[in-house]
């Protein structure tokens, strides 16, 4: 990884953090940790089952965001556009990203990938079967998901020229917080409940950092690039 892309490559495991534990998604991944941390007997199979889950999620992204980002640069006058115009649009694009994150903005956006079906054998195939769960669950994008994936990570993969490092590091932010918490599930019941309410106060607070940092952001670079271009 090369020095300038370090601090998107920490802007990108913030995001798919901050993904991760946000209501909708942190929804499926309750389930997640359920399958997961299932087999407390076995707590090697438990840390590579949690493993495998995020390589199927990091994955997935990165097959995503390689489509998108490869889609949008093979077509010359969009690469021009955007080569062109990127810093333009990127202020905007945070500025409702970020007010979004607020709560100002509301989208009913939601996508599922996969049958239940699916789901079911996905949850009974062992530790590679936890491995299609992460990329399923990583493609059922949501309101919250879909603003920081597309609204987010695209544009800064877009910026760097980064088809598959970011959304990497971007999906394995998104499995961190899965993968403590099915360890925290060794523990008991108890001690992951305690730990589901700590990451619900976290994320309400991270969330509307997030969204004023990004709305700040975003107008300075509108300033710059769109009115005293």
């Amino acid at each position: 990884m090369t020095p300038d892309l370090a601090p998107a490559a920490a802007t990108a495991l913030w995001l798919g953090i901050l993904t991760s534990i946000s209501p909708c998604p942190l929804a499926t991944n309750i389930a997640a940790v359920s399958y997961i941390g299932r087999r407390v007997d076995r707590p090697r199979l438990v840390v590579f089952s949690a493993f495998t889950y995020s390589i199927g999620r990091a994955l997935a992204y990165a097959a995503v965001c390689a489509v998108v980002v490869l889609g949008l640069l093979s077509v010359p006058g969009v690469s021009q556009f955007l080569q062109r115009y990127m810093n333009k649009l990127l202020g905007p694009l945070l500025v409702l990203v970020g007010m979004y994150l607020l709560g100002l903005l509301s989208s009913g956006f939601s996508t599922t990938a996969g049958s239940d079906d699916l789901r079911k054998k996905a949850a009974e195939g062992g530790a590679w079967g936890a491995a299609l769960l992460g990329a399923l669950f990583a493609l059922s994008f949501c309101p919250v998901s879909a603003a920081l994936f597309f609204g987010s990570l695209v544009p800064l993969s877009l910026q760097h020229g980064s088809k598959v490092v970011l959304p990497v590091v971007y999906g394995l932010g998104t499995a961190l917080p899965v993968v403590v918490l099915a360890l925290v599930a060794m523990g008991g019941t108890k001690a992951l409940s305690n730990a589901l309410k700590k990451v619900g106060t976290f994320e309400v607070w991270a969330r509307r950092v997030t969204g004023v940092v990004f709305v700040a952001v975003g107008i300075y670079l509108s300033v710059r690039f769109v009115f005293l271009a």
